[in-house]
């Protein structure tokens, strides 16, 4: 945590005129339906308003404010008052203090909370990317609410949960926790509360009522809302028209799958994989138990169909015994006898539908080299996710990843590469 660090880089701004927010009217850290992001909040407009500040803004922040998004709703909370934290404690992701010095945080470090940063020289933890960095400032901030975070990503945030240094602290406040009392926990001030106020105070009065200059962010960050498509990733093909559907299908082997997913990929120009989770994401932070065993769903709906009785004999059938004369006689009394009974009775109900269960197979990505498949519950189904991680991380980021995104998921296998992860995932769900 850097407060002293970016004073004077805040300085110019907080001197702006306005009506200027108190701490206290800072919101609660947790959404509610009474406590939602304004709508007005975009990735686009947050992105306007950064560059604004600092227009020499690093080609690896160019879309932070998605990965804010993304990770927040996924977590349930004001990812939007988070993001002016980060503003404050990064100098607008120069990383300068006071007349351009050097910060502790570099950029590299991916720390936009200084998570871990000491002063004196310490510049705290680094994270591997963005999007990782971006995960471990919101989980701390959830932290202060008590919430449990499963396997946090910075150590930092473990420390202060085992330590259990804010639990006294946490037990005082009979209140939702705000980004107020935050604020003054954090950095000791009442001031800090005050300055994130008035970043969002800025933000509403002139850039909430322009026009979205990047609208395609929002949908970066909501894939699966794009035009109702699924777009998170190259792996899950859109469904079949119920007309075009079949009964059968040809049996393709998982290696087969594998390669035309990632050829279909290269085809569309996604030359980029989407890192750890997006919205559909959304769509992974599903909660349930251990997933059931998964029969695709058009096999399934096949069998039966189709299926007719021969009341005819077949021509190779061997004659049956003599019968006796009477024998037409009492065989015509029982066909009659059925008959009325069938009339008398109410058809047999039909059998109930199985119950359908789907599976989809996504790919995320921390940007090493190893790729992890992860299998876990969906509403539909189970989906499986191919992960690529970082050698020596493998356990800590799929952790981080299962616990925010694929609650309830579990490590299917390891792999030293993402093709061959595909294919196993597609052995498991041809479906895809």
């Amino acid at each position: 945590m850097s407060f002293r660090a970016s004073v004077g880089v805040l300085a110019t701004v907080l001197l702006l005129p306005g009506t200027g927010l108190a701490a206290e009217s800072l919101p609660p850290i947790k959404v509610t339906p009474s406590n939602a992001v304004p709508e007005c909040v975009t990735p686009g407009r947050l992105m306007a308003f950064l560059r604004d500040r600092n227009p020499r803004l690093g080609p690896q922040h160019q879309k932070i404010a998605v990965e804010y998004m993304r990770h927040g709703e996924a977590l349930g909370m004001r990812w939007d008052y988070a993001f002016f934290q980060m503003v404050i404690e990064t100098g607008y992701l120069t990383f300068e203090r006071e007349k351009g010095r050097q910060g502790n945080v570099r950029p590299h470090q991916n720390n936009f909370a200084g998570l871990g940063a000491t002063g004196r020289g310490v510049s705290g933890e680094a994270f591997p990317d963005v999007s990782t960095g971006v995960l471990a400032h919101l989980q701390h901030v959830l932290m202060y609410t008590g919430e449990p975070i499963d396997a946090p990503v910075a150590e930092r945030t473990q420390k202060v949960i085992e330590w259990k240094v804010l639990d006294n602290w946490r037990n005082g406040i009979k209140s939702p926790m705000t980004f107020a009392h935050l604020a003054e926990k954090w950095a000791n001030s009442k001031a800090y509360g005050a300055m994130i106020a008035k970043h969002a105070e800025i933000f509403a009065e002139h850039f909430c009522n322009t026009p979205d200059p990047a609208p395609e962010l929002l949908a970066e960050a909501r894939p699966e809302s794009r035009d109702g498509v699924r777009s998170r990733t190259a792996t899950a093909p859109p469904e079949e028209p119920a007309a075009q559907r079949t009964t059968t299908r040809p049996a393709v082997s998982g290696r087969e799958l594998a390669q035309r997913a990632v050829e279909e990929a290269h085809t569309r120009g996604e030359t980029r994989r989407s890192s750890l989770g997006g919205a559909g994401l959304g769509a992974l932070a599903t909660e349930g138990e251990a997933p059931a065993a998964v029969t695709p769903t058009l096999e399934t709906a096949s069998l039966g169909a189709g299926v007719r009785i021969n009341p005819q004999p077949p021509a190779n059938a061997q004659p049956s015994e003599p019968t006796s004369p009477l024998s037409p006689l009492m065989q015509a009394a029982s066909t009659v006898g059925s008959m009325l009974k069938s009339m008398t009775q109410p058809p047999p109900a039909p059998p109930a539908p199985p119950a359908k269960t789907t599976c989809r197979v996504w790919t995320a990505s921390y940007g090493g080299t190893k790729a992890i498949l992860i299998k876990a519950p969906t509403p539909e189904g189970v989906s499986f996710t191919v992960l690529d991680v970082n050698e020596g991380a493998e356990k800590r980021e799929a952790a981080a990843y299962i616990a925010a995104y694929a609650k309830g998921g579990q490590i299917e296998s390891t792999f030293t590469s993402q093709i061959q992860a595909l294919e196993k995932a597609f052995e498991l769900c041809p479906e895809g």
